[in-house]
């Protein structure tokens, strides 16, 4: 890991630059496979299963047959930790629900807003290296706490032509029922269009590398909605004195296995922890299965040493990082200050995996500086708010004359004509 010693203001967009993500090269590279699935369907996409994964497939849909086996061959102790988790996730999610509240603006004049669930959406599980399950909840649990009438899941099939066991597993406990052997940007076309066998969704959901998300993006220009603008996955650690460098050095690295592309940034005002936390990260690193991939994340990540951490609190308002750790006694006062991150884990005793796994918020979150912008995934992803009014004939007359005025002053004299015709009226009463 680099580290830039008290950088001027000016400089510090340059430094907090995320790895470049062509989405354009990826774009142009999808195109042609959005195109053959909707022309061609399932066929398509058993064609670029064999070409992206070397798998032969019979059959897109996963079976009751295959759910049940792979069951059998997820360990008690595993089922335990997850359904641990479901439970917490399920706790968080359902208290988000929002009661609906009638206002009586003026007498007679009401007014409501009602959460509706978005009928039919696609989940997109990643596959590859890194098999999440976790996502499965992270995104199943809300889906289902929300009331979508139909949920699909797709991922991509191993070299043997099956699902992940544990893919399988989580989705059936969280009670998801169409699952399908199908990856990359061509499961996100069958979302957009639709198949013979999965069906076109409204909004898409979940993680995927640089041709996923351009597929997604796609998808939205074809009228699906889709959960957040995604890259790379990220973390920033804010950091004092009182931090431990052992528990910062696993956190960065808890990122940096994620991918290549990933980039990891540690904030302090401590030129000693910035030391014994470098040095830490290249001792652990090595002690990792995914050492490669960590590597290489980290050839794109910083430790910046700042004056102070009011300082360090503005320039990690600047980066709007996925994942925030807030490593310091006083976590908590800091945290307050915070204004554009995706998810804050506060203290020294709070692992950005935690929230990854089981504590309970979700880990879909915005990246590459989307949270200035954008929430994580919550139940309110998976509704459409849908307004209501309902006015008397008493609302109307206390209202009408407001909005006769103003439709009068924009000259759209139908918008007056639709009150006063029924003012007119309520006076012959």
């Amino acid at each position: 890991m680099q580290i830039i010693r008290y950088p001027a203001k000016s400089n510090w967009s340059e430094i907090l630059e995320r790895p470049v993500m062509n989405l354009e090269e990826a774009e142009e590279k999808v195109k042609p496979i959005m195109a053959a699935v909707e022309e061609h369907g399932d066929s398509a996409l058993k064609d670029f299963t064999q070409k992206f994964d070397k798998v032969s497939l019979d059959s897109l849909e996963v079976s009751r047959y295959e759910i049940d086996k792979a069951i059998e061959q997820v360990s008690e102790e595993l089922k335990a930790s997850i359904s641990i988790a479901r439970n917490n996730i399920e706790k968080f999610h359902v208290i988000q629900k929002e009661l609906v509240k009638k206002v009586e603006t003026m007498p007679g004049v009401y007014c409501w807003r009602k959460s509706v669930a978005i009928e039919n959406v696609g989940l997109y599980i990643p596959g590859g290296t890194a098999p999440l399950f976790s996502s499965v909840l992270m995104l199943g649990i809300p889906a289902k706490l929300a009331g979508c009438k139909e949920i699909s899941l797709c991922t991509p099939p191993g070299k043997d032509g099956k699902i992940n066991p544990v893919i399988l597993f989580t989705a059936d406990l969280v009670g998801i029922k169409k699952i399908y052997k199908c990856g990359g940007a061509q499961a996100i076309a069958a979302f957009t269009f639709g198949t013979e066998s999965i069906s076109k969704v409204d909004k898409i959901f979940g993680p995927g590398n640089q041709y996923v998300t351009a597929a997604k993006q796609l998808a939205a220009k074809y009228g699906v909605a889709i959960d957040m603008p995604a890259g790379p996955s990220e973390v920033a650690v804010l950091a004092d004195s009182t931090a431990n460098p052992k528990f910062i050095a696993a956190d960065l690295l808890s990122q940096a296995e994620h991918g290549i592309d990933s980039q990891v940034i540690m904030v302090t005002n401590d030129a000693q922890l910035a030391a014994a936390t470098e040095a830490e990260v290249k001792r652990q690193v090595g002690e990792l299965p995914r050492r490669e991939i960590a590597e290489k994340a980290l050839e794109n990540s910083k430790i910046i040493l700042v004056e102070s951490i009011d300082t360090g609190v503005e320039l990690i308002n600047q980066y709007a990082a996925e994942h925030l750790i807030i490593a310091m006694d006083k976590a908590e006062s800091i945290g307050e200050k915070i204004v554009n991150a995706g998810s804050v884990f506060l203290g020294h005793y709070t692992p950005e995996s935690a929230g990854d796994y089981a504590s309970g918020t979700n880990h879909t979150l915005p990246t590459n500086g989307y949270a200035r912008m954008y929430s994580g995934v919550s139940l309110d992803s998976f509704f459409k708010k849908i307004t209501f009014q309902n006015i008397t004939t008493e609302g109307l007359k206390q209202i009408g004359i407001t909005i006769e005025r103003m439709a009068e002053a924009e000259q759209l004299d139908a918008h007056k004509k639709a009150v006063s015709i029924r003012l007119e009226e309520i006076r012959k009463k």
